[in-house]
């Protein structure tokens, strides 16, 4: 078990001082800058049908979805803080997915607003401009509720017992070392998508179904090392919130803003009544953010 344990450890930590060292940063910066403007040159050619017949059916017609194409990276690039900061807190964990659900309906509100015509004009319908301040509105919401749950974060650790504690972030890194497994599977179906259909199959809907089942997994783990009560209820309500996002995705225009706002609010309601348990059932020196 200990080489096991070492392993894991070793694998995960040498995984994300590569991810977050400043070589790597740079060139995820660099990547990119090269994302956009590469997009808007491939959609300008393409419009000059100057682009070989087997890509162009793949090239977007408005340089509006270079906008797209690059914010689609960005939350790639948050996918994977998610996995690596999986082991660090489960509550911040997920406070991370619903950070990534914003953004994710900013990217619905660039993907509006390049279907609209070039040059900028007022549209005949107005059921884009409306889906545009819907998305754009409830990630506005969004954002202010995370700025109060982070605030409101605090909580004993999951056990008293510093070999059960190290115990219980392994098994965390192990989590996530088979997520970024499986965000690395899926990248790679996606561009074999891309390039055999011309369309990708839906990355983001995709794993966060299959976040649903870790965050499920993470709670009966949990419970391995605390049957406490208010752990076991936070846990649980953490996994409920993230099913309400997965929803979200699937749902059509104003339901997927309101539904993720909603489930902000829940997790907002479930972290304050948290709180005020372990108030009322700790001393206040116990109350500290969990490692």
């Amino acid at each position: 078990m200990t080489i096991l344990t070492d392993t894991i450890n070793a694998l995960f930590e040498r995984a994300r001082s590569f991810w977050e060292g400043r070589y790597s940063r740079t060139v995820t910066a660099a990547m990119l800058l090269l994302v956009y403007l590469l997009s808007l040159a491939a959609i300008e050619l393409g419009r000059r049908g100057m682009l070989p017949q087997g890509l162009a059916p793949l090239v977007p017609r408005s340089h509006y979805a270079a906008i797209n194409i690059a914010f689609t990276f960005v939350l790639y690039l948050e996918l994977i803080d998610l996995v690596f900061g999986l082991a660090k807190s489960v509550s911040r964990s997920v406070g991370k997915q619903f950070e990534i659900f914003s953004l994710i309906l900013l990217r619905q509100s660039f993907e509006d607003f390049s279907g609209m015509p070039e040059p900028l004009h007022w549209p005949t319908s107005s059921d884009a401009v409306l889906h545009i301040l819907s998305s754009a509105g409830g990630a506005l919401l969004i954002f202010a509720i995370l700025t109060l749950y982070y605030r409101m974060l605090y909580h004993p650790p999951i056990t008293i017992d510093e070999k059960e504690n190290f115990t219980f972030i392994t098994t965390k890194k192990a989590i996530s070392l088979l997520l970024l497994a499986i965000f690395a599977f899926l990248g790679i179906y996606s561009l074999r998508s891309i390039f055999e259909n011309g369309s990708a199959h839906s990355f983001f809907a995709t794993f966060y179904t299959i976040m649903v089942f870790f965050d499920i997994l993470i709670v009966l783990v949990s419970i391995r090392f605390s049957h406490a009560y208010p752990v076991v209820f936070r846990n649980s309500g953490f996994a409920l919130a993230t099913v309400v996002l997965r929803l979200s995705l699937a749902a059509p225009a104003f339901y997927n803003a309101s539904l993720g706002v909603g489930a902000a609010l829940y997790l907002l309601g479930l972290n304050a009544v948290y709180n005020l348990f372990v108030r009322a059932t700790h001393k206040p020196a116990e109350c500290k953010e969990l490692q």
